[in-house]
Order: C-alpha cells, then structure tokens, then sequence
C-alpha cells in the first residue's frame, strides 16, 4: 500500500459575492510525514501568484469533521451534516473555505488506509528531529 495519497476536490472560497468562488484543492499525505496533511491552492487564487501549501495536523482534520477544532493560524468546524468550514490566517489576511465534507472524509480514509493513527507515531525520531530543529548534531 502506498503511504502517499493525494485528492483534488473543489472547495468554496467564501467571498462577498452571494456564492463564492469555486476553486480546486490539492489535498495531500505523506508517510514520511504521518501527523500531517496539506492543503495546495492554484496560483491563481494567491495574493502572489504562485500556488499556496498549508500544512496541518491530519487530526485537526479529522476533529473539526465533528466539532470546530484549531487554535492556531487553522481552524476546521462543521457546518451541518454535509459541509465543512476551514479558516486559514496568515499575516496577509484570512481565507474561509467550504468543502464538501465527504471529500474530506474520503481523503482521510485514504490516508488512515496508509498509515493507521496508531502507527503515526512509531517511526518518528523525536531526538532527531528537535536536534534538527536546534542546529545542534548528534
């Protein structure tokens, strides 16, 4: 089985004209990766014109499916059975997407099909990785 998995769905950027604007979402798993999943918007709809990658907890994900969750610069909460909200801010401003919660149901069934949440965190080398983040060599 692959531990990679990547999905397109459409989303809805939720602006003031009266329904939005639909834009396509590259979501995206990695098993070198596991806590984390990405969400990549075309040029297009960026400030920069260059294509936009956030990168999230997988679990943020999957809580706000069910209630809102996220205290950060990403927060997920659904809005009713079938839509979910996800609100990303940054120093240039706050974007507010709708999805379809199913697509994102399905995308991350596929990447619990990859790595399971209990495997996640088998293969990470914490020591490593704050060394890394420390500069320091071991």
């Amino acid at each position: 089985m692959s531990t990679t998995v990547e999905e397109s769905v459409l989303a809805r950027l939720v602006t003031d004209a009266p329904h939005g604007v639909a834009i396509p979402v590259a979501l995206g798993y990695s098993g070198r990766d596991p806590l984390a999943v990405t969400m990549t918007f075309p040029p297009e709809v960026s400030l920069h014109d260059e294509g936009v990658t956030w990168v999230f907890a997988r679990n943020l994900l999957d809580e706000g499916l069910r209630a809102p969750a996220g205290a950060g610069d990403v927060h997920v909460w659904p809005l009713g059975p079938a839509r979910t909200m996800v609100e990303l801010r940054s120093p240039d401003g706050l974007a507010l997407l709708e999805f379809g919660t199913s697509a994102l149901r399905r995308f991350l069934f596929l990447t619990y099909a990859a790595v399971s949440a209990e495997a996640e965190n088998q293969d990470l080398d914490m020591d490593g990785a704050l060394a890394e983040l420390l500069g320091e060599t071991r």
